[in-house]
């Protein structure tokens, strides 16, 4: 870890040269692959001749390639044979994407990821005790790959990760590694509580959604008024993959009412590990990690729609300006849109926090719900109840200490469905048929209640629009958002109107 701390300093302190690094490494390794003789990487020289050669790519543009890969062809987009993908929703072509994961990416990005965010908690807590006890993580699950027979598995990327890890990692994290990627999340609910909550556990790893299912689940089985209660010893949770402001105050009270305890954000996803919190005294700010293996490029968030975007490099970035994140991966992803924006909120070191999406979406707990798969709900909802629709929006309902989070959604129709209900039930349904993370939250209301529907009069979006002065062809009613600003403002407008 002391070694590790040195070489983050010298990214911090030399961050244009570690990137301009990163990138010739990366060419350099690709220039024989059929990307890379497409591209011609053997010559180019500067960044600049890549912008201008490579486009920017979204998965639809790169699954042709990734297909290849899937059914087992190799020297495509990387030269490391693969044989393990990361699988998460929100493509707009399929229920669910397929990303490549490679030796490399394994060990430079993720592994380094993980090892960095203990590295940076011990620089914050030089006294810290944590690797006394047991780290807790919640894994997905893993399956063969359907594309091809003769090899490989698909699955959550934690769980991809943990299949990989050495076999000492298992004496300081727990459960174990058969509980842990159990795909039965019932099942293994039950098993992590009994396992977990006899543990010295210190630190967890994981999204915040499914941290709290289980909280609860260990706190009624041992009935304890809190979870400082069962460890007295924890000192850190670690998460990511959804906003933790809306949670912050339940895990101060309910599960570890103690100012001892850290909170520590990360920035990681199915496309590589991103960003760490470095300085506790900031929530939401995280150190841009430079070494992993990934180049980084940033489209102004006003230059998105346009047909040829221009991407600016680390050292053109400004502070406070909405960019949308383009990277380019030793995992063999090009100039791909991720789909996050960031802002700078500090440069030489850059730090970032993430502002939102590129597009309207709901991810309040994990399940990056996007206008594409809420326009097929809607539609196929429609479709089986005789409905017409004039327009909708939707968006979270955060979980409250005893309650459940869920979806809430304000609809207005022309023709009104023949039966209200079955609507509402349609539309769920389709909704888990559609986005395989969103089904997995759902999935007997254990973290995801069925979404609380409106059925609001006609006229209501119009007079909505009227008052917000966005009336006209040029404004759109926001179909999805992560907050509840649009919610509580058509509601309110409804009950007055009422």
């Amino acid at each position: 870890m002391k070694r590790r701390a040195e070489r983050i300093e010298h990214f911090k302190a030399n961050p244009i040269e570690v990137q301009y690094k990163v990138f010739h490494d990366l060419l350099e390794a690709s220039r024989y692959t059929d990307w890379g003789r497409k591209y011609r990487y053997d010559s180019i020289q500067t960044i600049k001749q890549y912008q201008e050669r490579v486009p920017i790519s979204s998965y639809e543009d790169l699954y042709p390639s990734i297909e290849r890969v899937l059914h087992g062809d190799q020297n495509v987009l990387w030269p490391s044979d693969v044989e393990w993908f990361s699988k998460s929703s929100g493509t707009t072509n399929a229920r669910s994407k397929y990303l490549p994961i490679t030796p490399e990416s394994l060990e430079e990005c993720h592994y380094r990821g993980g090892r960095d965010v203990m590295t940076l908690y011990a620089q914050n807590r030089p006294g810290t005790l944590v690797f006394e006890g047991k780290g807790l993580s919640i894994g997905g699950s893993l399956h063969d790959n359907p594309f091809n027979s003769e090899g490989g598995m698909v699955g959550d990327v934690s769980a991809v990760i943990m299949r990989n890890l050495p076999a000492w990692a298992d004496y300081i994290r727990t459960p174990p590694i058969d509980i842990a990627l159990m795909d039965k999340w019932e099942e293994k609910l039950v098993k992590m509580a009994e396992i977990c909550g006899n543990e010295n556990v210190t630190s967890i790893l994981g999204v915040p959604t499914w941290t709290i299912v289980l909280l609860d689940r260990i706190m009624e089985e041992r009935g304890a008024q809190h979870m400082l209660d069962i460890w007295p010893n924890f000192e850190v949770f670690i998460h990511g993959a959804v906003a933790f402001q809306p949670y912050r105050e339940l895990f101060m009270k309910k599960y570890f009412p103690s100012d001892k305890v850290t909170y520590m954000e990360t920035y990681n996803a199915s496309e590589g590990f991103f960003a760490v919190q470095d300085d506790l005294a900031h929530p939401g700010e995280m150190l841009l990690m430079l070494d992993y293996g990934i180049f980084y490029e940033f489209v102004p968030v006003e230059e998105w729609d346009k047909p040829h975007p221009k991407a600016v490099t680390l050292d053109e970035v400004e502070l406070d300006k909405n960019y949308a994140l383009i990277i380019s991966t030793n995992s063999g992803l090009w100039r791909y849109q991720i789909g996050d924006t960031i802002k700078f909120t500090s440069k030489y070191p850059f730090r970032i926090k993430i502002s939102g999406r590129t597009k309207h979406f709901i991810n309040a707990f994990g399940e990056e719900v996007i206008i594409e798969n809420a326009d097929e709900a809607v539609t196929f909802a429609c479709e089986n109840t005789g409905a017409v629709i004039n327009d909708y929006t939707a968006g979270p309902v955060y979980m409250d200490d005893g309650s459940k989070g869920r979806h809430e959604w304000v609809i207005e129709f022309s023709t009104a469905p023949s039966d209200w209900q079955k609507f509402c039930h349609l539309l769920d349904k389709r909704l888990r048929e559609v986005n395989s993370d969103y089904d997995a939250k759902r999935y007997q209301d254990l973290a995801l209640l069925a979404p609380l529907m409106h059925n609001v009069p006609s006229g209501t979006f119009y007079e909505w629009m009227g008052r917000r002065g966005k009336l006209g062809g040029q404004n759109k009613v926001p179909r999805l958002s992560n907050s509840r600003e649009y919610l509580e403002g058509i509601l309110q407008m409804v009950y007055q109107m009422e």
